[in-house]
């Protein structure tokens, strides 16, 4: 298994949404796939470049990933173990948002920012979040730079935030709420505070069921929006 390779870089290639290079160590050509934001900091062909390797073995294909640093071939390995997330999302991903700014979209369930890398829509950017947020709060909290305090405490927070389960919601209207209300400026973790409250109002109102309307979750969670900066 092939986890480092440094060596000559030849021949950068850009094929629609791909991209990489070829790599000479001892005589030997090796292939490597880039994101773009990577491609894009390339040394001159012929400078001596160092990657970390995430080595991908299938029946068809072995593919070799290449990263500048470790942390990111770690971040990689997380997003395609994600059902429905292959390698080539997870280079997207990291192309369009980079290390640290898809590790805080991730915590944060930034879904709208999520959702601009290329094959993102929004149920793939919820289950990047619901199946990632806790684990990658845990690993890369200093990548994301929420090993400060006040951002330790905020990411702790939108850990424990409710999901579609917790709220009884099914997946659609758990989305529509949540992008309808990001669209209108508020942030994850005021959207999550004004999800669980609502909950918890519905609750001990007594209600004989969750709300199937989305647009009842919305004006309620607005409601409780403006009384809360009130």
């Amino acid at each position: 298994m092939i986890g480092w390779l440094q060596g000559l870089l030849r021949d950068p290639w850009h094929q629609a949404n791909r991209y990489g290079a070829m790599l000479v160590v001892a005589d030997v050509g090796y292939e490597v796939q880039l994101s773009c934001r990577q491609f894009a900091a390339l040394p001159p062909a012929g400078s001596l470049l160092a990657l970390h390797i995430h080595h991908s073995i299938r029946e068809d294909a072995w593919s070799l990933y290449g990263f500048d640093q470790r942390q990111e071939r770690d971040l990689f390995r997380e997003l395609v173990a994600v059902s429905g997330v292959g390698p080539q999302v997870a280079m997207g991903l990291l192309g369009e948002l980079g290390p640290r700014e898809l590790v805080r979209a991730i915590i944060q369930t930034d879904l709208r920012r999520l959702a601009q890398a290329p094959g993102v829509g929004k149920r793939t950017a919820e289950r990047l979040s619901l199946e990632l947020r806790s684990r990658l709060q845990e690993r890369f909290a200093q990548l994301a730079g929420l090993d400060d305090p006040t951002d330790a405490a905020l990411g702790a927070e939108l850990v424990e935030a409710p999901g579609v389960a917790d709220l009884g919601l099914n997946g659609g209207i758990f989305d529509e709420v949540q992008l309808t209300l990001t669209a209108l400026g508020y942030e994850p973790l005021e959207i999550h505070r004004a999800l669980r409250a609502v909950a918890a109002s519905l609750a001990a109102s007594g209600a004989p069921a969750v709300p199937p309307d989305s647009e009842v979750w919305i004006r309620e969670c607005l409601r409780w929006l403006a009384r809360a900066v009130a």
